[in-house]
C-alpha cells in the first residue's frame, strides 16, 4: 500500500497560506506591486509588505522587475516570481512516449528528456526516470539542487486495462519506487487531471471557477474543476472523461483519441506536430465522430454540474485541435438541450506539454499553492481562503 507523500516537503520549508496566496496571484496575474496585492488579498498594506519581504528573502520573489510609475508619488516596483526560487521534476507516462522535465518556479521547462516505446514497461520507466533525473541534476549547481522540491508523476490509472502487455503494471507502486531511488518526495496523479491542472496553473487563458476539461492523446482523459478547485475524487480519478459511456456501448476513448485516427490511417503519427498530414476525408470523419461523442459527454456533465465552459486540448497540431473545438461546439448546439444552458467550448493552450507540466505542478502545488492543491483561491476579507484536499498519491489499485 502506498504511503501518502508529505504535503509540503520543500527546501524552503512550510509556506503560510497568505504567502501561498500571494505567490498564486503573481503566478496568474504577472508581476504586481504591493498595493495591488493588498487590494487583491484583503490583507493590510503592512501585512503584504512583511510577507513579500519574507518571500524575497526566501528567493521566491524577484523585486528587480521593471519599474512602473503610478499616478502620484514614487515609482511602483512590481514583484515577480523568481525563476530560480524552486525547481521541480515532472514525469509523464504515455502510451508511446515517456517524458521527464525539469521546470523552474516560473513554469519554464529547463530540461526535457524523452523515451519513445512500443508500450510503457514499469522497469524501463523507473530506470529512465532515475537516470534522467541524475543527469539533469548533474547539470545544476549545488545551490540549484538545494531548490529542488520533488518529482510529480502524471500517469494513466488502470494501465493493465490497455492490454496483456501492460499486465506488469498491476501491483506496482511507481511513486514509492522513485521516492526510494531518488530520495525525494514524489507525487502521482492521473495524467488527465494533471493536464487540467497545468492549464489552470500555466495556461494563458482566463478560466471560470467551474469547467470541464478533455485531453485527447493516444487515448482520451480529462478533469473537472468546481468552485475553483481541481477535483480528484475519493479514488483520485474524477473527470475520467475518456471512460464516459456514449451511445453504441462504447466509451469516449473508443472514438475520440489519436489511436483511432492512427487506425484509420494505417500508421503511427509523429510524436511531434511535424508530419501530421491527414487526408481530408479521414480527418473530417474523425472530427465529426469525435465531436459527436465529446458533445454527448460534455452535455451530460453540464446537465449534472452546470458548467459554463468546456476546454479541449490534446497531443495534436493546433489546427486540428481548433477544428475539433469548432466541431464539438456545433454538435452541442445541435443536441436537444431543453433546460440546460450550453457551455462555451474553447481550446486549451498547452498542447503536448500539458501532462508533463502538470506532473511538475504536483510538487509545486503541494509546496506553494493555497491548500496544497491546484485551485483558483478566493480570498476572504483577511486574505484567508478555504483549504481543499491536497494533492497526494493514490493508494494501490
Amino acid at each position: 500500500m502506498s504511503k501518502p507523500t508529505p504535503e509540503a516537503a520543500t527546501p524552503q520549508g512550510l509556506r503560510s497560506q497568505n504567502e501561498r496566496l500571494i505567490l498564486w496571484l503573481i503566478r496568474r496575474g504577472g508581476p504586481m506591486p504591493r498595493a495591488a496585492l493588498a487590494q487583491a488579498t484583503g490583507l493590510s498594506a503592512q501585512a503584504v509588505t512583511n510577507i513579500t519581504r519574507e518571500l524575497i528573502a526566501a528567493g521566491l520573489l524577484d523585486a528587480g522587475g521593471e519599474r512602473r510609475r503610478g499616478k502620484v508619488g514614487q515609482p511602483v516596483l512590481p514583484l515577480g516570481l523568481a525563476p530560480e526560487g524552486a525547481l521541480f521534476l515532472g514525469l509523464k507516462v504515455g502510451r508511446r512516449v515517456a517524458e521527464l522535465v525539469l521546470v523552474d518556479f516560473a513554469g519554464t521547462i529547463r530540461q526535457l528528456r524523452a523515451l519513445p516505446h512500443a508500450f510503457p514497461e514499469p522497469d524501463a520507466i523507473r530506470d529512465f526516470a532515475v537516470a534522467g533525473a541524475a543527469a539533469m541534476l548533474a547539470e545544476l549547481t549545488a545551490a540549484q539542487r538545494s531548490r529542488l522540491s520533488g518529482m510529480g508523476i502524471a500517469s494513466p490509472f488502470y494501465l493493465w486495462d490497455w492490454g496483456d502487455e501492460m499486465a506488469p503494471w498491476r501491483g506496482r507502486d511507481l511513486r514509492a519506487e522513485l521516492a526510494q531511488a531518488l530520495d525525494l518526495p514524489v507525487w502521482l496523479e492521473n495524467d488527465g487531471s494533471c493536464a487540467c491542472g497545468a492549464e489552470m496553473m500555466f495556461g494563458s487563458g482566463e478560466l471560470p471557477e467551474d469547467f470541464l476539461y478533455f485531453y485527447l492523446a493516444h487515448f482520451a482523459g480529462g478533469g473537472v474543476v468546481l468552485d475553483g478547485r481541481l477535483r480528484l475524487g475519493p479514488s483520485r480519478n474524477a473527470g475520467a472523461m475518456g471512460s464516459y459511456p456514449v451511445p453504441g456501448g462504447r466509451q469516449v476513448l473508443d472514438v475520440a483519441s489519436v489511436s483511432v485516427l492512427e487506425t484509420a490511417l494505417g500508421r503511427d503519427l509523429p510524436l511531434d506536430d511535424a508530419g501530421w498530414r491527414l487526408p481530408p476525408d479521414i480527418a473530417r470523419q474523425w472530427l465529426d465522430e469525435s465531436a459527436r461523442v465529446l458533445s454527448h459527454a460534455a452535455l451530460g456533465a453540464v446537465a449534472a454540474l452546470d458548467l459554463p465552459l468546456v476546454v479541449i486540448d490534446g497531443a495534436m497540431p493546433a489546427a486540428l485541435r481548433d477544428a475539433l473545438v469548432q466541431a464539438t461546439a456545433g454538435a452541442l448546439a445541435g443536441m436537444r438541450h431543453h433546460g440546460v444552458t450550453l457551455p462555451e467550448v474553447r481550446a486549451g493552450t498547452l498542447g503536448r506539454r500539458a501532462r508533463t507540466l502538470g506532473a511538475a505542478a504536483l510538487p509545486l502545488s503541494a509546496g506553494f499553492m493555497p491548500g496544497g492543491g491546484i485551485a483558483v483561491p478566493r480570498p476572504g476579507r483577511n486574505g484567508h481562503e478555504t483549504q481543499g484536499a491536497p494533492m497526494r498519491s493514490p493508494r494501490d489499485r
